[in-house]
């Protein structure tokens, strides 16, 4: 399986919700092909399996976006709660899109399909998109996003997502990190504070992530902060890359020189530290 997660992909026009090509910032697009199957049969899962209209009107303009960018879709049918059953066949696909929107809700929603389980088998390519990034992971991060979530004692910050990843991902960075959320700054003082002992990859639109669960390699390219411990650093730069370290080969000295190389002054201290911790776990 080959996981691409993503801040957006792009693919329409935010101003007149009509499809364009995708975004091939930092070579999204480019790389995409190169694992693409040609006449791809997509399975779009919803964020909100309610929203019939909305979800075959997103599900066309991504159609239409990628075909549009070279990338050949036939068909793309959708995942919601008008046929629950058809998670069952996920694996007729060959291109699964997780959607964006609130992630608690959707989160809800692929356990109710019991997605977690489904997708475990699945052989193709799994494309997040916002919350659908962020439900990919093993134990999700769902950040506060509505009014009253960040003050509710009753929110649950922390629950169990795909287990695509172990990597926690916080999208739209640039749009975000000078929110105020129910009277708080969301970053300073909400999830800094959540990320003691915890790592948050934030991603700004147009960087994303790869993941090969063949070789359990990520990869992420373009504009990326991480939070860890309360400190954020500057991680990569766009059209640069990084390479996310994961249980398995953390010890690699490749990979501190891969640091080095890469991310160079710009590192943060809540990077060397969060590293440093993961050699201590072992």
């Amino acid at each position: 399986m080959i996981i691409y997660m993503t801040s957006t992909p792009g693919g329409f026009d935010r101003k007149t919700g009509l499809p364009e090509k995708l975004d091939n910032s930092n070579n999204f697009v480019d790389r995409l092909k190169k694992d693409w199957k040609e006449h791809s049969k997509c399975l779009l899962v919803s964020s909100d399996p309610k929203a019939a209209e909305m979800n075959s009107a997103i599900a066309q303009t991504y159609l239409d976006a990628f075909n549009k960018s070279g990338l050949s879709m036939d068909m793309i049918d959708v995942l919601d709660a008008r046929d629950e059953k058809t998670v069952e066949i996920i694996g007729c696909y060959d291109v699964v899109i997780l959607a964006g929107g609130h992630v608690p809700t959707e989160n809800e929603w692929f356990r109710k399909i019991n997605l977690r389980e489904r997708i475990k088998s699945f052989r193709g390519i799994v494309i997040g998109i916002s919350a659908g990034t962020m439900n990919c992971a093993d134990e999700v991060y769902a950040q506060p996003e509505l009014a009253g979530e960040a003050k509710d004692a009753n929110y649950q910050r922390f629950i169990e997502g795909l287990g695509l990843t172990e990597t926690n991902v916080i999208p739209h960075y640039n749009q975000t990190i000078d929110s105020v959320l129910d009277g708080k700054k969301l970053f300073e003082e909400i999830t800094y504070p959540d990320s003691m002992n915890r790592a948050f990859y934030c991603l700004t639109d147009g960087a994303y992530i790869r993941k090969d669960t063949g070789s359990n390699k990520e990869m992420l390219y373009g504009e990326s902060y991480l939070i860890a411990d309360g400190e954020i650093g500057l991680i990569c730069k766009n059209g640069g890359e990084f390479e996310i370290p994961v249980r398995a080969d953390v010890r690699k000295p490749a990979f501190f020189m891969a640091v080095a190389l890469t991310v160079g002054s710009l590192i943060g201290a809540a990077v060397t530290r969060f590293v440093l911790k993961k050699l201590d776990d072992k």
